[in-house]
């Protein structure tokens, strides 16, 4: 895992290297084109106010730039005329007004030299950086490794002294919140089990000694026990298999949501890195722009988090607040949000229930379920109650039988989908909690859209996480 980690910063620090270089050469370049091409323009604005050439000259004159000004008599003001090229920006234009500046020649040159030694030196900053960067990083992950991996190795010792024939040692863990102390824990209560099957063996040996019947009753003993014994190393492989699927499904989940996390904090990163750059010349506009960017970009990041964060309620068991609930009152408080938000959007609803729910979390449900039909194009919008939960349907494209669970899971995008691709999965979490589920078809032909049906347990039942 360190030799990955070092692997995958050798590959991510030069390119983020190259980038940074690459974005401040593009801005220094840009930067020294508007300050000739703002100069141009001031000289042509005092132009028309019939400002004496001399004036002009010494007025557009700026640090770093070369003003130099030809009159139509061929006379020449400011700098001395140099050739462009080489390091040697050059702008030209021919003055517009003024009784003594019309038609007149205005050549600003600059030297860029100096942004050249400023992306030298920028360049030498990124690999000084980057290599110190990498060495920090190799020594913290080996010393963590290090500490993070001792208790296995208690563990591995312990496990071969007992093969050694020592009884009677425990890890007995310290802390009991964490996977290796839960760990630590089952492993003790496996050697508990086993000594103590070893020594129920022992006893009943004895005891056949004494007697034929004994002796049967000790057989039967030792069978029941190797049968425990079968069954407690079946159960620890199913465990097992059970612990292993779990880590793929996190490792896949959390690289999804590193992944969707990444283009917010890539957009946090440049608005910012931009900002930065453009300093006080930044124009309002600019400022404007890039400041909606990063309030747009957090907030995506921040709802991101969120689902995240609820997502991970529901694995760890959701508690909910079971009272009475109203279901048309639910969809009627839907149908108003949605004519505040969408007018276009018409919706009917159907029928009356009462069921024992968690009212919060059904409107999260139904939320989902209405702002997923608009986003899809839908134009109409039929909720049907039920005592056994509730059916949304609308006219919008539908979905294709072989997405119908895919979309369900974790991190999935539909085809009209603008959100991180949790809602779904978090709405199906819900439900579930409730004892239900989450379906989806598509409407009976020949109408287009998809159902989506919300089945909650009878209300005389209450309900009980899936």
């Amino acid at each position: 895992m360190t030799l990955t980690a070092i692997a995958v910063l050798l590959v991510v620090l030069p390119i983020t290297g190259l980038t940074v270089k690459a974005v401040f050469d593009a801005q220094a370049e840009r930067s020294l084109d508007s300050l000739l091409t703002g100069r141009a323009q001031l000289a042509q604005q005092l132009a028309r106010q019939n400002v004496a050439p001399g004036n002009l000259v010494r007025r557009v004159d700026a640090d770093g730039v070369r003003v130099t000004l030809i009159l139509r008599n061929g006379r020449q003001l400011g700098a001395p005329q140099i050739e462009p090229g080489g390091t040697v920006r050059q702008v030209t234009a021919t003055l517009q007004a003024g009784q003594q500046t019309k038609g007149a020649q205005l050549l600003l040159s600059a030297d860029t030299g100096l942004l050249a030694d400023a992306s030298a030196r920028l360049r030498t900053v990124l690999l000084l950086s980057g290599a110190a960067a990498i060495l920090i990083t190799a020594l913290a992950l080996a010393i963590g490794m290090r500490f993070a991996l001792a208790p296995l190795d208690k563990m591995t010792t312990l496990a071969r002294s007992i093969a050694s024939g020592r009884r009677g040692e425990r890890l007995n863990p310290k802390r009991a919140n964490t996977e290796l102390a839960r760990t630590a824990t089952a492993f003790d209560e496996m050697l508990n089990a086993l000594e103590g099957a070893e020594s129920t063996a022992r006893t009943a040996e004895g005891a056949a000694r004494t007697s034929e019947e004994q002796a049967r009753r000790s057989e039967e003993l030792a069978r029941a026990a190797e049968g425990a014994a079968r069954s407690s190393a079946e159960q620890a492989r199913a465990a097992e298999a059970v612990a292993r699927r779990s880590e793929d499904r996190m490792r896949e989940f959390v690289a999804d949501a590193a992944h969707e996390l990444r283009t917010p904090v890539a957009g946090l990163q440049t608005a910012a890195e931009t900002l930065i750059q453009l300093g006080p010349d930044a124009s309002a506009a600019q400022r404007e722009e890039l400041e909606l960017l990063l309030v747009r970009e957090s907030r995506r990041a921040g709802t991101l988090v969120s689902d995240l964060l609820e997502l991970s309620r529901i694995d760890a068991g959701l508690q909910l607040q079971l009272a009475p609930v109203d279901l048309r009152q639910l969809a009627e408080a839907q149908a108003t949000r949605l004519r505040l938000v969408a007018p276009d959007v018409s919706v009917e609803i159907h029928g009356t229930a009462t069921v024992t729910a968690d009212a919060d979390r059904l409107t999260q449900v139904l939320t989902n379920l209405v702002d997923n039909a608009r986003q899809a194009g839908a134009h109409t919008l039929r909720i049907t109650v039920a005592p056994t939960g509730v059916h949304v349907e609308d006219d919008g494209p539908g979905v294709p039988p072989p997405a119908r669970e895919r979309i369900f899971d974790r991190l999935v995008h539909g085809p009209h989908s603008k959100g991180a691709g949790l809602g779904l999965a978090i709405a199906r979490g819900v439900a579930r909690a409730h004892g239900g589920d989450l379906t989806v078809t598509n409407r009976p032909t020949p109408h287009p859209g998809a159902a989506f049906h919300l089945h909650l347990p009878p209300p005389d039942s209450p309900p009980h996480p899936a």
